[in-house]
């Protein structure tokens, strides 16, 4: 407590001092938030605009390595605070994010009965850069809210990649190329979900999911902060 009145909590929206204290968000700020909506892809989750649709454009041209995902924010309206959650060190947002998706997602992700959240791993340089991964700092607080194990040291990144952002579908293939590699011989997991920040063509998610079938582990699953519009 007295750590918070030197260092208030940051709004994980407009980025000052939480009000009223003691929150995880301005009462304010909540209204600027856009969650997905129904109805969304059954395969990844994003927000659709047909109504009649099952599935979105990527997923009902493409083959997926994951089983299923979700995503708890729509992408715009969450961006620049996943941004700072990410690059400015504002891994405090975590609380928010982590009591957001237990309280919304919660019921959708225990369904699945998991062994273990799984958050999609960094880079060494990067994670000795920032500090953190956020997609861990995010698993652990799911993981503690649902009692569900949190497995950090199952898989991790062996080659540094260059950003997603601007990379087409089929470079975001490319610079995941033997990135990943499974860190144990003996994966006695049956369900996982995989935890990242944001889906946007699940190229990251399929590397893992990969490797992760590769190990044995027979249903993949992804829950992410945010996600992009279907159609």
């Amino acid at each position: 407590m007295f750590l918070d009145l030197l260092y208030p909590r940051r709004c994980p929206v407009c980025d000052k001092a939480v009000k009223p204290f003691g929150n995880l968000i301005c009462e304010e700020c909540k209204k600027k938030i856009k969650y997905v909506k129904a109805p969304y892809c059954q395969k990844c989750g994003k927000e659709l605009k047909d109504k009649r649709a099952v599935f979105c454009h990527d997923c009902a041209h493409k083959e997926h390595m994951y089983d299923r995902g979700m995503a708890l924010f729509a992408y715009p309206s969450v961006a620049d605070s996943i941004y700072r959650f990410k690059y400015r060190g504002r891994q405090e947002y975590g609380a928010y994010y982590g009591e957001r998706m237990a309280s919304i997602l919660g019921d959708r992700i225990l369904s699945l009965k998991p062994d273990a959240l799984v958050p999609v791993p960094i880079h060494s340089s990067k994670k000795k850069i920032r500090g953190y991964n956020q997609a861990e700092v995010l698993a652990k607080e799911v993981g503690r809210r649902l009692n569900i194990p949190v497995e950090t040291k199952l898989i991790r990144r062996i080659r540094k990649t260059v950003p997603m952002k601007d990379l087409s579908a089929q470079e975001r293939q490319n610079n995941l190329k033997k990135a990943l590699k499974i860190c144990r011989n003996d994966v006695k997991l049956n369900t996982i979900i995989i935890v990242d920040d944001i889906y946007t063509t699940g190229s990251t998610i399929d590397a893992m999911a990969k490797e992760l079938r590769k190990a044995g582990v027979r249903y993949i699953y992804f829950v992410t902060l945010a996600i992009g519009n279907g159609m």
